[in-house]
């Protein structure tokens, strides 16, 4: 999911709900990209996120594959 707040406080919400990040990276338009690593965690969080879940298209960094 994708949320108006910075890395950092999203990893230390994360820490404060027990839930385990299995992806995360900052947006080029604001805010940060997590993935959770079950759906239970997922829906924890996007109710601890509440308005902050960003709804709509964001940009994302591309991935580069090396090798």
């Amino acid at each position: 999911m994708n949320v108006s707040i910075a890395q950092a406080d999203v990893e230390a919400l994360c820490r404060k709900h027990g839930a385990s990040i299995s992806a995360i990276e900052t947006l080029h338009s604001g805010g940060t990209h997590v993935v959770l690593k079950n759906g239970d965690a997922a829906e924890t969080m996007r109710k601890a996120f509440g308005k902050k879940v960003i709804a709509g298209k964001v940009v994302r960094t591309p991935w580069v594959r090396n090798g």
